[in-house]
């Protein structure tokens, strides 16, 4: 049976990070285990890739997110930088349609300013100064903010396992956890091909899978998730410059996870509209609402005896997800949306769909949507669950304060000798 210090389980853009910061901190024998045929093949790459800034993140229901993502966007600048990783930093407008949705963009500039934004970042724009700057666009007023734009965070997420596999990470992939035994000294994880490991200490930061990797732990028993595709459709050459600039709308309901359509410049020159958020049955499901008859009655078990069974009592709630449905079903219901903001374009100017990405937000045992990421210990283990948008923007400086997290509990040592680094851990720390 293999053995390590530190086993963590998920491939993706956040368990690599913290692979790459414990490798260049410590000598210690670390593995990632990740159930796929490769490591970031889902939220990691199937992402919409646009580079956050926290100016729309509350400050303090938000906290950990936004100071992360503030803190990651030079970061993941000078990795795109040094390995020709495409970084287009064209810009977002956050767009108001009436007087209403106006005062929500003031909160926003309260807000960046409150995470870090300067007014070199961000300003209101009236309807007149946005017709100028893209005169295909039509609302009442925009938040632009010059610091976003677009990436590839699967490329940034292979790069930085390079690198940690240089630091001597072990990468296990096709090692999807079955069963856990956890005790006061270690943990023994085995896997669904009846292969194990026993390691010192376990982090989970499965994803979309982590409520059900804690599970396992006999943790977080009261808490559900839930499963949302969101869906996109690209534009043809004759439309895809309408507009520039990224262009996201104000939310209509913040208490759900229910996004208008964007309109998204990506880094590799295509523009897409979306997404949507449709409800599925696994944070696999891309292609079909189920992924198979056994999977499907799990959740349907887990949602009629779990928190989110309060959520269906809710009436717009059953309201949403019908139109999401109709959204996915329906392209011109989609393009419907855009039309709002952008009114010249039509159905027939997005000939083929994007890649659909899956988002899985948790819900606490009251039946409401949690807003920060989760964090909670076991015996010889840490899990991070609910780490959402913007996770993939955040995760080099979140991941630095989950290792910080880690010495100041005094699973790890304080580091004596640092690995020659592309970040500086010290200076993310001080400035969390």
């Amino acid at each position: 049976m293999q053995k390590y210090d530190i086993t963590i389980i998920g491939g993706g853009i956040l368990g690599t990070t913290i692979s790459y910061w414990l490798s260049t901190l410590y000598d210690l024998k670390i593995c990632v285990v990740e159930k796929e045929h490769d490591i970031a093949m889902h939220s990691s790459t199937r992402n919409s890739g646009v580079i956050h800034y926290p100016f729309y993140l509350d400050s303090k229901r938000k906290k950990n997110f936004a100071r992360a993502a503030f803190l990651s966007h030079d970061m993941w600048k000078i990795l795109a930088s040094e390995n020709s990783i495409p970084w287009v930093q064209g810009g977002t407008i956050e767009i108001a349609l009436d007087e209403e949705q106006h005062k929500t963009l003031e909160k926003y500039m309260v807000m960046g300013k409150e995470n870090g934004l300067t007014e070199e970042d961000i300003s209101i724009l009236d309807s007149s100064e946005l017709k100028k700057k893209e005169p295909n666009l039509s609302c009442y007023s925009g938040l632009y903010c010059t610091k976003e734009g677009s990436t590839n965070y699967g490329l940034l997420t292979k790069t930085i396992s390079e690198l940690s596999k240089n630091n001597g990470v072990s990468f296990l992939v096709k090692h999807n956890v079955k069963y856990v035994e956890e005790t006061s000294k270690e943990v023994n994880l085995v896997f669904s091909d009846k292969s194990s490991l026993t390691s010192d200490f376990v982090i989970n930061c499965a994803g979309g899978n982590s409520l059900d990797v804690a599970k396992k732990f006999r943790l977080l028993n009261g808490y559900s998730d839930l499963h949302f595709r969101g869906e996109y459709w690209v534009a043809n050459s004759d439309i895809a410059n309408l507009v520039k600039t990224n262009i996201y709308t104000v939310p209509r309901y913040t208490q759900f996870p229910f996004l208008d359509p964007h309109w998204i410049k990506r880094a590799n020159g295509e523009t897409e509209i979306g997404p949507n958020a449709v409800p599925v049955d696994s944070p696999e499901a891309y292609g079909s609402f189920i992924t198979d008859i056994s999977t499907a009655l799990s959740k349907m078990t887990d949602i009629v005896t779990g928190s989110t069974k309060k959520l269906l009592l809710n009436p717009d709630f059953i309201s949403l997800v019908s139109k999401e449905f109709l959204s996915s079903i329906s392209k011109s219901a989609m393009v419907e949306r855009v039309k709002k903001f952008i009114p010249a374009v039509k159905p027939e100017n997005f000939p083929k769909r994007g890649t659909s990405g899956i988002r899985t937000p948790v819900i606490s045992p009251e039946g409401d949507f949690v807003s920060e990421m989760i964090e909670v210990e076991g015996k010889n283990s840490f899990h991070i669950v609910n780490y959402n948008t913007p996770g993939a923007t955040g995760a080099p400086a979140y991941s630095a304060f989950v290792v910080k997290k880690l010495q100041e509990k005094g699973i790890l040592k304080q580091s004596k000798n640092q690995k020659e680094s592309i970040w500086d851990f010290n200076k993310i720390i001080e400035q969390a």
